[in-house]
């Protein structure tokens, strides 16, 4: 089946451009509470599902062996801008672990922030592993592995203890099913499983709502929703949708972004899920429609909805600055 256009990017008074995706919304028992499109079609995460990668680093009492922060568990559910705080607290995880560094299999890129990466280029620097916005998620799984007392080489492996470990939180979370057949390699080297929008959904909301779910594991999901909260630069970076959202909604809602137009959330006080996929991997798209999602469930003030409906529906500017069109989610999608 061919999915709904769930976003409209205008031009003046004309729509220049249209995206198709699918949304699952579920509660924590599994009740279904909102679907658009194929939900059914199994999409990878990626880096959406990086906090429920983080729960066995807590819950395992391994973060507190290391004496790891809430600054530096956020940065572990991190798709960071590689900003110098970024790379800061990646470097003092790595440290509490006896490690640095060279012992992270991500893989370097320059920082994603433009301005970041100009000002290390201008200082002469190279980047390292600390700039790959997946570098506070390997130090939190070379904290893992060393606190299980295992050499943290080759941890990117599907073999890797490790590896094995994660993917049975996330199988216990979502309910599905995370086997060969269905894998692939994330960009950062680790294993990634394509599982349906629903199962995703689902684990989000038992992650938020802290139902169905072991009383260790609930202890693991709330300390990593307040570490979010209070520090939500770690995960994205400045001027990030991730950031500017939940530092208007604070625990209200924990979101994260995935590659290829993925987005994750919950929403603990109602104990929803969301998963949603944008067609193209459009992330412009997948923002819109995670905005949306969010001023259709929640209650919201005025400086919240304020933020939340530029998010929703944001200006688009050309060279001069001069407003040209809107970003905006149609009705099936709309509040």
């Amino acid at each position: 089946m061919d999915n709904p256009f769930l976003v409209e990017v205008s031009r003046g008074h004309i729509v220049e451009s249209r995206h198709r995706g699918s949304v699952a919304v579920v509660d924590a028992e599994g009740g279904t509470v909102l679907t658009l499109g194929d939900v059914e079609r199994r999409v990878f995460p990626r880096s959406a599902v990086k906090a429920l990668q983080a729960l066995p680093l807590v819950e395992s009492g391994i973060a507190d062996k290391y004496g790891l922060t809430d600054e530096e568990i956020a940065l572990a559910c991190a798709s960071h801008s590689g900003e110098p705080d970024h790379a800061r607290v990646a470097a003092s995880m790595l440290a509490k672990a006896g490690q640095n560094e060279t012992c992270l299999e991500c893989g370097v890129h320059w920082p994603m922030r433009d301005e970041a990466a100009r000002a290390l280029a201008a200082s002469g620097e190279q980047p390292t592993q600390l700039h790959n916005n997946c570098s506070g998620k390997h130090a939190g799984f070379i904290c893992l592995a060393c606190g299980l007392g295992d050499d943290p080489k080759g941890y990117v492996k599907a073999q890797h203890h490790v590896q094995q470990t994660v993917r049975s939180a996330l199988e216990d979370l979502t309910g599905a099913s995370h086997t060969e057949d269905v894998s692939g390699i994330d960009g950062c080297s680790i294993p990634t499983y394509a599982i349906p929008l629903p199962a995703l959904a689902f684990g989000f909301a038992k992650f938020g709502a802290g139902v169905g779910i072991s009383p260790g594991c609930k202890s693991a999901s709330d300390r990593i929703r307040k570490a979010v909260a209070r520090h939500p630069f770690m995960v994205a970076g400045t001027g990030r949708f991730d950031t500017k959202l939940m530092e208007a909604l604070g625990e209200r809602a924990f979101v994260k972004a995935g590659a290829e137009g993925v987005y994750c959330a919950a929403f603990p006080e109602l104990g929803y899920g969301i998963a949603l996929k944008a067609d193209d991997g459009g992330a412009r798209a997948a923002e819109a429609m995670m905005a949306a999602l969010v001023l259709r469930f929640l209650k919201l003030d005025d400086n919240e909805r304020g933020v939340v409906e530029d998010l929703a529906q944001p200006v688009l500017k050309n060279w001069n600055g001069l407003e040209v069109g809107r970003i905006r989610v149609t009705r099936d999608l709309a509040a």
